[in-house]
C-alpha cells in the first residue's frame, strides 16, 4: 500500500460495559495519552472543556525516530454514543505540507461503538493522509522502500491502538466504574 492510497488500521474490543459509560471514556482526550507509545500530553484550545463540532485540541508527541512535535486536531464527527472521529494537521508545518487544513489532515483519528451482547463493541482506528506527515519524511529518504515504510507505521500504530483499546476496557471494566 502507498501512501496516497490512504493506508489505514483499524481494532476493536468487546467491552463489558454500557455504550454510554464506554463513551466518557473515548470522549475524554487526555485518556488515550496515558496509553499510547507516542501521545505523551493533549489539550483542548479556545477556552472548549468538551468534545463539540469543530472543537481544537493540541497534541503533544514523541517517536524514537522522530523527536517530539506537536499537532491540532479538529473534532470531525460527534455522535453520542456512537462516533467520535477527529482531524490531525501539522500547524508548526513540521512536515512540509502547507498550510494546516483539517479538510486534507495528516491523519483521521475515531472510535466507532456499538451496542453489543451486553456491552459495548469499540473499534478505534487511524487513516493516513492525505497530508504530509513524518512517514512522508521517510518516503522522501527512501521511496523505493515506500510499501514497507508504510507497512511498519501501520504496525506501530496498531500496537498503539491496541494499548489503548486494553487502557479502555481495563478502566470500564473495572470494579470502581460500575
Amino acid at each position: 500500500m502507498r501512501y496516497a492510497d490512504g493506508p489505514a488500521v483499524e481494532c476493536d474490543v468487546h467491552i463489558k460495559a454500557a455504550p454510554a459509560q464506554v463513551w466518557e471514556l473515548v470522549t475524554d482526550i487526555g485518556l488515550p495519552a496515558r496509553f499510547s507509545p507516542e501521545l505523551r500530553r493533549v489539550r483542548w484550545l479556545d477556552g472548549a472543556e468538551r468534545p463539540a463540532l469543530h472543537a481544537r485540541f493540541e497534541g503533544h508527541n514523541h517517536n524514537a525516530l522522530l523527536g517530539d512535535w506537536r499537532t491540532v486536531s479538529y473534532v470531525v464527527e460527534l455522535a453520542a454514543p456512537r462516533a467520535f472521529a477527529w482531524a490531525v494537521v501539522d500547524p508548526d508545518g513540521r512536515f512540509g505540507g502547507g498550510p494546516a487544513d483539517p479538510q486534507t489532515p495528516l491523519a483521521t483519528w475515531r472510535f466507532d461503538l456499538a451496542a453489543e451482547a451486553g456491552g459495548t463493541r469499540l473499534r478505534h482506528g487511524a487513516r493516513i493522509g492525505p497530508a504530509r506527515s513524518g512517514l512522508s519524511l521517510a518516503i522522501d529518504r527512501m521511496p523505493e522502500q515506500e510499501e514497507a515504510v508504510v507497512q511498519y507505521r501501520l504496525g506501530d500504530l496498531r500496537c498503539g491502538i491496541e494499548e489503548t483499546l486494553r487502557g479502555i476496557k481495563d478502566l470500564a471494566e473495572s470494579p470502581r466504574q460500575a
